[in-house]
């Protein structure tokens, strides 16, 4: 009986171009190994212990005779595939079934041989890294460093996660499904990364990168009928080359610094602006508030004319005289001044005002 995933029946590898898993099950018992215990066997059960007895037991010679055909036919008209795997039943070379998990028959070799790839295990290929899982995992920069489309240069590590979705292709039209993995998932990831700029992935696009990859390396496996499935693609490390990375950081300070001084002035205008405009306002408000004051009283002065002038028309000796009294009473108004009669003015000596004497007298 052969045992877990492997090409069961014609040789140890795990596919006929000696890809996959190795055999992990138990080999076929070695025929001559199985003659020579049949015969120790039957020398113990012979009389005289090596064949110089007088008789041979013949129930005990059939009994080890049921016993080989019974372990030969097990092994060679059999096997068992595990509950992770499916089989895959060649004869002659050519597809024949699909075999489940279980204990399954076929014909012996050469006829029909069996390959058992392991369908549900989650295989894992890292690129940029010699192991990631593995807290000593070397960069490997040939893989790793790529070119943005803004000319700068980044280092990415990844995994990609994969899984066999149709045995047949994955075991008859890939020689070396783990390379191929590894090849198509690089020139997936130069391709995406050669398409984006370096500040892009080195924030926000991390998981659009990853889906975007994703789908590139599928899309490429389908066009090889490679019969893999690519279950996640997992971005390690996006970093700047090693040799500018403290050079990188520096500037990532920098912009983050101007950032912050533009979103203070950007507060500080949002503040200034608001008010400058309301006093603007207020200006303009009460510039057009005078405006209409004056256009409004010159108006009326201007009504007020006309209707003294239309006065005058009529009794100008009138208008002349009320005209002369205020205009006497505005200039007079603030004056100080001595009203003297003409009738007494004869015996008045001129002296100076009283009120103008006042000051000095105050001193």
């Amino acid at each position: 009986m052969s045992g877990g995933g492997g090409w069961r029946g014609g040789g140890n590898n795990g596919g006929p171009w000696g890809q996959g898993p190795r055999n992990q099950g138990p080999s076929a018992p070695d025929l001559e190994d199985l003659l020579r215990r049949s015969q120790d066997r039957l020398k113990r059960v012979l009389p005289g212990r090596g064949g110089s007895g007088r008789g041979i037991n013949p129930l005990a010679l059939i009994a080890i005779i049921v016993v080989v055909i019974a372990v030969l036919g097990y092994n060679f008209f059999t096997f068992r595939v595990e509950a992770n795997e499916v089989g895959i039943v060649l004869r002659f070379g050519e597809v024949n079934r699909t075999a489940t998990p279980g204990l399954n028959f076929r014909l012996p070799y050469p006829v029909e041989s069996v390959y058992t790839p392991p369908v549900t295990t989650v295989n894992r290929v890292t690129i940029g890294q010699t192991d990631a899982g593995a807290a000593e995992g070397r960069d490997i920069a040939e893989e790793s460093l790529m070119l943005t489309g803004d000319e700068n240069i980044i280092d990415v590590d990844f995994s990609v996660f994969w899984v066999i979705s149709n045995a047949q292709q994955y075991l008859f039209n890939l020689q070396n499904p783990e390379s191929t993995v590894k090849a198509v998932a690089e020139s997936a990831m130069r391709q995406i990364v050669g398409a984006s700029d370096l500040q892009d992935l080195l924030t926000g696009a991390r998981q659009v990168t990853e889906l975007a990859v994703q789908e590139l390396i599928q899309q490429t496996l389908n066009g090889y009928e490679a019969g893999i499935q690519i279950t996640q693609v997992q971005l390690l490390k996006v970093d700047p080359p090693a040799q500018v990375i403290d050079a990188f950081r520096d500037v990532q300070a920098a912009e983050a610094d101007s950032e912050r001084v533009q979103n203070e002035a950007m507060r500080y205008a949002n503040t200034v602006v608001p008010q400058a405009r309301g006093q603007a306002a207020i200006i303009v408000q009460r510039a057009q508030a005078a405006y209409n004051e004056t256009i409004a009283r010159a108006v009326g002065d201007g009504r007020a004319f006309f209707e003294v002038y239309a006065a005058y028309r009529e009794d100008p000796d009138v208008i002349r005289e009320r005209i002369y009294l205020q205009t006497m009473a505005d200039i007079l108004s603030d004056m100080n001044k001595i009203v003297i009669d003409e009738g007494v003015s004869g015996g008045i000596v001129p002296y100076l005002p009283l009120s103008q004497l006042t000051p000095r007298g105050a001193q």
